[in-house]
């Protein structure tokens, strides 16, 4: 199992450069991270992989001295290259056990879960870390989800995976729905457009994260 702490699930930054308005994507996490940002994924989906290595490695020379997590999404190969923290799978990405086996065990590792079903598999996964319950709501940035969760779904799911399992909740989220969806049962929330489409990510990372400590509170 990684080294990864539950509150570093707090404020979970997913990014995406079509969303950025014309930004640089480092300029968005350093924002980000300013405003109190605990994880970045980074998540990309129209890049080649040359590219994709070059702006990972951009990334986290940033994030490290600030010991902020990062995440690749779906790409274990490029995680491993960039020493990047840890990664993060689909239910179509890489299997489990072979993304484990290739980053070790002090990788963090974190599975979208979409239904109860997802859910009670990876309850027999040893040493995951986090499951992403996705989507809680519906989202234009992501198209090719499942049917939305909602928020009896993340309840349901919290049930399943027991009470030390963390979740962290991604899908339509924003400063409005914070509170209870950690009230269901998330750990942490998962945003995409309310920090790469913010006019000033950093003041949108402290209202987010004002919200998931109110909750939390």
């Amino acid at each position: 199992m990684g080294n990864l702490k539950r509150e570093a699930l707090s404020l979970y930054l997913v990014t995406d450069r079509a969303l950025s308005l014309g930004r640089a994507l480092t300029e968005i996490v350093r924002a980000a991270v300013r405003g109190g940002t605990t994880m970045v994924q980074l998540r990309e989906k129209a890049c080649d992989t040359r590219a994709f290595v070059e702006l990972g490695r951009a990334v986290h020379d940033l994030l490290r001295p600030l010991g902020i997590p990062l995440i690749v999404n779906d790409r274990t190969d490029i995680a491993q290259v960039i020493g990047a923290e840890g990664v993060h799978i689909g239910q179509r990405d890489m299997a489990y056990a072979d993304a484990r086996r290739l980053l070790g065990p002090e990788a963090i590792i974190g599975l979208s879960v979409e239904n109860d079903e997802q859910a009670r598999e990876c309850v027999s996964f040893s040493g995951l870390d986090y499951i992403g319950a996705s989507p809680v709501f519906a989202t234009p940035t992501k198209t090719d989800t499942a049917r939305a969760l909602g928020l009896e779904g993340v309840r349901r799911l919290r049930q399943i995976v027991g009470p030390t399992m963390p979740i962290v909740a991604i899908g339509g989220i924003n400063s409005t729905n914070i509170q209870e969806i950690i009230h269901a049962g998330a750990d942490g929330v998962a945003v995409v457009s309310a920090l790469c489409s913010a006019r000033e990510p950093e003041a949108a990372a402290r209202a987010l994260l004002h919200e998931i400590n109110r909750a939390k509170s």
